[in-house]
Order: structure tokens, then C-alpha cells, then sequence
């Protein structure tokens, strides 16, 4: 399985516009792909855009790391992980406790924008 993982330069995990690096964690090959992230700051839905060019399986999501746009693009065509995890190396550490939680959808808390009142 290939799962992508957003984060910055110091490997903590960012929502998918606040992300510098994309990772691919490939089990297969027991490594982390990293991809320089051309949409950092520019919108969740350009990352995502870029996700699935990259072709995974799976992506590590936290709260508010997707928004509605990027949650349809890819639904039906990822599965997700939530974590609690705040780093890769977290994530990497408990890979196959993280791996338990994949979901085919997220609950709509997880990717709803924030609306003011």
C-alpha cells in the first residue's frame, strides 16, 4: 500500500495547502517517497490535485488537513487514515496501529470549512 503524508520541512504534519513536502509511504518498498509540494500555500484542492497524479492508495488526514473540495476529489479514489500522530516519524512508528483506522469516508467534522457566524 502507498500512503500519503503531508508535512513541512521539520516532518510535522500540515493540512494538505499548509504542507511543503508530500511523503509516500511505500510498504512495499519500505521507504518514503518525497515530493516537493508546487502547491504549498496555494489550496488544499491543488494539493490533493497532486496526490492522486502520484497515484496512492491512502492518506493521513488529522482535522481540517482537507476541505470539502479536496475530500470530493478524492473520494472513491483514496481511502483515509485519520491520526493523532503530529510527525512522520509518529506515523511511521505506528504504522500498523495508524493503518487500523483506514476509513472509506471521514465524518463531515473532519473536512467541513469552519463557518463564522
Amino acid at each position: 500500500m502507498k500512503i500519503a503524508v503531508t508535512y513541512d520541512k521539520n516532518q510535522n504534519l500540515k493540512p494538505l495547502d499548509e504542507a511543503e513536502i508530500i511523503g509516500v509511504i511505500d510498504e512495499e518498498k519500505k521507504v518514503v517517497e518525497q515530493y516537493e509540494n508546487p502547491a504549498h500555500n496555494v489550496s488544499k484542492e491543488a494539493t490533493m490535485g497532486i496526490i492522486l497524479d502520484i497515484g496512492v492508495d491512502a492518506i493521513v488526514v488529522k482535522n481540517k488537513f482537507l476541505c470539502p473540495g479536496s475530500y470530493m476529489m478524492s473520494y472513491g479514489r483514496l481511502k483515509y487514515i485519520p491520526t493523532e500522530y503530529s510527525t512522520l516519524q509518529e506515523v511511521l512508528d505506528h504504522l500498523e496501529e495508524v493503518k487500523k483506522k483506514i476509513a472509506e469516508e471521514l465524518p463531515e467534522e473532519m473536512y467541513a470549512e469552519a463557518y463564522e457566524e
